[in-house]
């Protein structure tokens, strides 16, 4: 499969080079490590084997990408605005599939609106990947991804995407039901992200603190109930889908969200899909979030001047 990575951060540097290390030709559209991947490669340290690909096809615009079967979004939302802009020559060329696997709600519409709901697929990726060194990216832990339709329904493009990403060692599965599947990764970015963004903590240290971990808990609550009014295929198991989301994150040790990571570092924060869409969509179904509401208004508040 041809396969063009947009937004070619942690994310995207790690599912790029695990597909490409399983065989597909995988481009990648490459920004402040263009010249040390041009030059001398990717490498990718990981719990499950470290490895180095020492050819790595690198654009800096996307009209030079060729055609392609593919285009893998992994653009962080606050960067939206180019979004469109970045697909469409690869759009226009080859009439490739497009799936985003950015955080939160309104990525899949976005794309739509441009491009047509048919070409659109979504997906979660339960992934704990850092940016290292130049031409480095650490895979600390997870990797799982679940990816469908826009339009719903279990295809047979969504399983091939699906059998290409787990064939390439990133175990992968096909759901019928997106909306579903993107909720159930709020019920965990929107706590996770958020406290550790404000409180400059490790997801261990929250859940360390008794009072931190029921706040969490309290978090993930309402977001179940936000899920659950939005006519999903069937419900979320809300007490046992919890407790699987905090026995998760006890195994990522001192993780830090990549929210947490973009505040420390001066950028901004993907505050629109992660909570302003999914706080309009559950007030929309009567459902009020409000320590949803307030941890947004925390993290939006600006820096002091």
């Amino acid at each position: 499969m041809r396969i063009a990575v947009i937004g070619a951060g942690a994310l995207g540097l790690y599912y790029g080079a695990m597909l490409q290390r399983g065989g597909h030709d995988v481009r990648f559209l490459l920004r402040r490590d263009f010249e040390v991947i041009a030059g001398s490669g990717l490498r990718v340290t990981s719990p499950r084997g470290d490895f180095h690909l020492d050819k790595v096809r690198c654009f800096r615009n996307p009209k030079e990408m060729g055609e392609v079967d593919l285009v893998l979004v992994g653009l962080k939302t606050f960067a939206n605005d180019a979004l469109i802009a970045l697909v469409a020559p690869l759009a226009a060329a080859s009439g490739a599939a497009i799936l985003t696997l950015q955080n939160g709600l309104g990525n899949e519409e976005l794309l739509a609106a441009a491009f047509g709901a048919d070409r659109v697929l979504g997906g979660v990726a339960f992934l704990c990947s850092n940016r290292g060194a130049p031409g480095t990216v650490h895979h600390l832990a997870q990797g799982p991804i679940r990816l469908g339709e826009f339009c719903g329904g279990l295809t047979p493009r969504a399983l091939e995407i699906a059998a290409a990403f787990t064939s390439s060692g990133v175990p992968c599965e096909a759901v019928a039901d997106l909306v579903k599947a993107r909720w159930e990764k709020l019920v965990w970015n929107i706590p996770f992200n958020g406290l550790c963004a404000l409180t400059g903590r490790p997801t261990d240290a929250l859940l360390s603190h008794p009072p931190s971990r029921r706040l969490i808990e309290a978090l993930m609550t309402e977001v179940v109930a936000g899920a659950e009014a939005q006519n999903l295929s069937a419900p979320i198991a809300g007490p046992a889908f919890i407790a699987r989301m905090i026995s998760l994150t006890e195994e990522m040790g001192a993780y830090r969200p990549s929210m947490m990571i973009d505040r420390l570092e001066g950028r901004p924060l993907e505050l629109s899909s992660i909570y302003g869409i999914p706080l309009e969509r559950a007030t929309e179904r009567g459902v009020e979030m409000v320590r949803v509401r307030m941890l947004h208004a925390l993290l939006d508040r600006g820096e002091p001047g």
